[in-house]
């Protein structure tokens, strides 16, 4: 009765145990990969920093809780509202955050229908075409209770309005903007969103409900022209 295995045999189930483990090692390695990049499935983070002696930067995830979602639509309608309606006074800056590319944060954040609205106002062409011959700026108040929201994705926004150079400022101005969120499940963004939109929200409708037009229409440039 034979007992021992000879050295084919040996070497056969050798080979077919370190090819088993290189399987299981690249099924892992795929699925590592795939979580690395969940474009399609966003997730979000915030740097915590804490003021001690040396600095501490805590990375945390946040668990996508009713409550963090609607934190996070809120702060995302404030920072739209001032990305589109306050004037820096630099050419450069304007420009970037104005432009049709992965760098500008108003066509990112927009759906194309609103984003061609928002061109044809009178701020967009003064700052994307000819340059004010003048330096002004023009800024954004928000109050405590700023938004309003309405039905699922849709919200009202009060501001103050108000632009000034080193001449005069003009008296400020109450507005009222509905906008909706465009919040598809299966949304992907491009990698170049990743920071400027990382949930792939997007404003597909945007409304004056009061303030007499857009202001970026009645504002500063309608009393200089």
């Amino acid at each position: 009765m034979q007992d021992r295995i000879e050295p084919p045999i040996l070497l056969s189930r050798l080979m077919t145990f370190v090819f088993a483990a290189m399987l299981v090692v690249l099924v892992t390695m795929v699925i590592t990969l795939y979580n690395m990049f969940p474009l399609n499935r966003p997730q979000v983070f915030f740097l915590m920093t804490k003021p001690k002696n040396d600095l501490q930067v805590i990375l945390r995830e946040m668990n996508p809780t009713d409550e963090n979602l609607e934190g996070y639509k809120r702060a995302f309608i404030r920072e739209y509202i001032k990305a589109r309606n306050e004037i820096l006074p630099n050419a450069n800056i304007m420009r970037t955050k104005w432009n049709n590319d992965s760098e500008g944060v108003v066509y990112t954040w927009s759906t194309q229908d609103v984003y061609n609205e928002f061109t044809k106002t009178n701020m967009w062409n003064a700052w994307m075409s000819d340059l004010p011959d003048f330096e002004f700026s023009c800024s954004v108040e928000f109050d405590s209770n700023a938004i309003e929201p309405r039905t699922d994705n849709t919200y009202a926004i009060n501001f103050k309005y108000f632009c000034a150079d080193n001449d005069r400022q003009m008296n400020k101005k109450d507005y009222k903007i509905k906008v909706k969120l465009d919040m598809g499940e299966n949304t992907q963004i491009k990698w170049s969103d990743r920071i400027n939109n990382p949930l792939g929200i997007r404003i597909s409708e945007y409304e004056v409900e009061s303030g007499n037009g857009d202001p970026l229409n009645t504002g500063y440039l309608a009393d200089t022209i």
